[in-house]
């Protein structure tokens, strides 16, 4: 009896090892899941970093996984429209995949977008001036130690370019290198500001004159008079830029450390301060204190639009899209931006309602929704690139989820060049707190460049 049970395993290895391996992205598993993606979005420079896997940080391994991800999704859709009765396990599974696509993208979104702030380079000692250097290097002895050069910071910011202004309320310009650090990591947070026309002025008061139309021409003879004809309209767009702080703290024991990356924390602990409050204002601000968001002005259906309002089309049920043809408001929604802005038009919409944008189908039965294909490419709706922002309405009744527009044209950012900080080592002992300051401003440059989705029957 124990001669056949040796017999038996050694079989049982021989079949093991002469089996083709199985390849785990071709199919999508859920439990334990793919990737660790909450390890992933989290992967930011804080004081305390994270671990995160290898293969995570890998575009082409996360574009992958969105594929083997999406064709999982679609096999479940089908099997979905395929059942006689509603199944309450499959619509539990759709939503689990749509959670794992949507932490995938969001992970693959940010990877990208640190590739290619990478390539922007910024970094380069050797390209900044001597001025430059000379005041980044006083900059983080003053952040480390309070002590200011004899040359004073004032003055090397002047000879550095970076003002020719004293502030008042006492505290120093960033170095244009941490400034920038600062920008790229908020620009991996804010899908606005990836898509929206970012304008650095010097002033408090951004104005732009926009033409409204209302010039006339006319056909005439070779010898005939050319009477005047009526001059356009014009209408000045006023954007004012607001305070945005923040206030982190450090022991005065981390600034001593000399393996403390001071331009890494000041950036990450800054910019996601930053990057929360500015991103929701850009999508739903008043105006007030703050910049105005694109879905705060006045909305009006598509076909009595107004200049000076945002027009929306319908989706033809209350808080939902119609039962029938759902993917028929998303092409609505698409043709109500003219030609001219459909050529750069991109989608910006909530995570909420990405499970029911990627069940739509066209009239060949093809999805609306597409994964990139390979690294470098972006998700799509209708060909068109498709942002996600929590900022965005979510699913009930008179919503606005969903938005579609040429934002390069329609929606500015200004941002106030230099970045201040107050160096506070007395308020909060033992820690030293860095006040930093901020002003940024927004609003719509072109309401016919920006069309939304409503949630309603009309």
């Amino acid at each position: 009896m124990k001669k056949l049970v040796i017999m038996a395993v050694a079989s049982a290895s021989r079949l093991l090892s002469i089996m083709p391996a199985v390849r785990p992205a071709a199919r999508l598993t859920l439990t334990p899941p793919m990737l660790d993606i909450d390890a992933v979005l989290a992967n930011r420079p804080r004081a305390v970093a994270g671990t995160v896997r290898a293969d995570a940080t890998n575009p082409v391994e996360l574009v992958s996984q969105i594929n083997a991800a999406f064709e999982e999704f679609k096999k479940t859709t089908e099997a979905k429209l395929g059942a006689k009765v509603e199944d309450s396990l499959l619509n539990a599974k759709l939503e689990t995949i749509n959670a794992e696509i949507t932490k995938l993208s969001k992970a693959y979104d940010q990877q990208s977008a640190a590739l290619a702030a990478a390539r922007l380079g910024g970094g380069n000692q050797e390209a900044r001036s001597p001025e430059a250097v000379e005041h980044a290097d006083a900059f983080k002895a003053w952040f480390r130690r309070g002590n200011e050069p004899d040359a004073g910071m004032r003055a090397l910011e002047v000879k550095a370019a970076l003002t020719t202004q004293s502030d008042p309320d006492g505290g120093y310009v960033v170095p244009e290198q941490m400034d920038m650090t600062i920008s790229r990591v908020t620009s991996t947070m804010s899908a606005m500001r990836n898509v929206a026309n970012v304008v650095p002025v010097g002033s408090s008061t951004y104005a732009k004159l926009v033409s409204l139309g209302g010039s006339t021409s006319g056909w005439v003879g070779e010898e005939e008079a050319r009477p005047a004809t009526s001059t356009p309209t014009l209408s000045r767009l006023e954007f004012p830029t607001f305070e945005l702080y923040a206030n982190p703290a450090a022991t005065q024991q981390m600034l001593d450390d000399a393996y403390f990356n001071v331009e890494n924390w000041l950036a990450d602990e800054v910019s996601i301060e930053f990057a929360e409050k500015e991103g929701a204002a850009f999508i739903s601000g008043d105006g007030v204190k703050r910049p105005r968001g694109f879905t705060n002005y006045p909305k009006v259906a598509n076909s009595s639009y107004a200049w000076g309002k945002v027009g929306y089309v319908a989706t033809g049920a209350a808080g939902d899209f119609a039962a029938a043809a759902p993917g028929d408001a998303l092409l609505a929604l698409y043709y109500a931006l003219r030609m001219g802005y459909r050529a750069n038009g991109v989608f910006v919409m909530s995570d909420a309602i990405m499970l029911k944008v990627r069940q739509m189908k066209d009239g060949q039965g093809n999805y609306l929704w597409a994964p990139p294909t390979a690294a470098g490419e972006v998700p799509t709706v209708l060909g068109k690139t498709v942002y996600t922002d929590e900022n965005m309405d979510g699913v009930s009744p008179n919503a606005y989820p969903i938005a579609f527009g040429d934002f390069k044209r329609g929606y500015i950012i200004t941002d106030r060049m230099g970045t201040r900080i107050l160096r506070d080592p007395y308020t909060n002992k033992p820690f030293v707190n860095f006040y930093t300051t901020k002003r940024v401003g927004g609003g719509i440059t072109n309401f016919e460049a920006i069309k939304l989705l409503k949630l309603a029957a009309s």
